[in-house]
């Protein structure tokens, strides 16, 4: 299986993840607490199993690191190449009724992103992108190709974590910039925005797990921004206990 056919597997599985998600949502759902008190939905539980046997049954020689799998205990090693899984990321927003939750499946070789794909599963839209292959979005206009925009003369559009938007290192981080506008914003989406060109800039910081951004930063970087540590270094993969330190995403030119 070629890296191009491995995308496609990525984005179709995101697909399918995406409309069992919202079969999930018409229905009706129970919002159960794991041990860390964050949520889990029978949604996040049906699209990663969804997700992880795919995955493993088309490519069983590549390691996948599941969100739901590690909260339960399964301990999987990372190798030369990994699946790095998230099969609800913001499920908070999905289970106040919000729209910004996504599936988002990475995988990354020796630390790095080489490709990912999310799916926003409310809106309809996935996004995709290959190291050195450039970056695609598809909705119910088509497929079309993607990339980050230099930042525009009026300032920065600036998105933000909303369980993090007023973290007090944000506002020194940001100090001196030019600043047209901030948002807060759940989920993954935030790197499908940067991808895009409809905002330049998304600093986090507080927690995150590398299955969170690893689909996020290979498309964010096939479309020609970046993803980096605060201090400028990349941010990496294979981390211990898959976590992950502050970083800023960064679109194009001036961002």
């Amino acid at each position: 299986m070629t890296d191009a056919d491995l995308l496609e597997l990525a984005a179709s599985l995101a697909r399918r993840a995406a409309a069992a998600i919202e079969a999930v949502k018409r229905a009706g759902f129970a919002v159960e607490r794991k041990t860390d008190e964050s949520p889990v939905t029978e949604a996040d539980r049906i699209a990663e199993v969804l997700i992880v046997e795919a995955l493993r049954e088309a490519t069983p020689d590549y390691p996948v690191v599941a969100e739901e799998e590690v909260a339960a205990g399964i301990v999987t090693a990372a190798a030369t190449r990994t699946w790095l899984v998230d099969p609800l990321d913001g499920t908070r927003d999905f289970a106040k009724g919000r729209s910004e939750y996504a599936t988002c499946i990475g995988l990354v070789e020796d630390g790095r992103p080489l490709l990912g794909a999310i799916a926003l599963p409310a809106s309809g839209e996935l996004f995709a992108g290959r190291r050195g292959d450039g970056a695609w979005k598809e909705d119910a206009g088509g497929r079309r190709r993607i990339a980050v925009r230099a930042v525009p003369p009026e300032g920065l559009t600036v998105l933000a974590s909303r369980t993090y938007a007023e973290d007090p290192r944000m506002q020194p981080f940001l100090a001196g910039r030019p600043i047209a506008e901030r948002r807060a914003v759940s989920s993954a989406l935030k790197f499908c925005r940067v991808a895009e060109g409809a905002a330049d800039l998304y600093p986090r910081f507080g927690g995150t797990m590398e299955w969170d951004t690893a689909a996020g930063q290979a498309i964010v970087e096939a479309a020609g921004g970046s993803v980096t540590l605060v201090d400028g270094r990349p941010l990496r993969y294979g981390k211990p206990g898959w976590r992950n330190p502050d970083f800023v995403c960064h679109g194009g030119s001036g961002a």
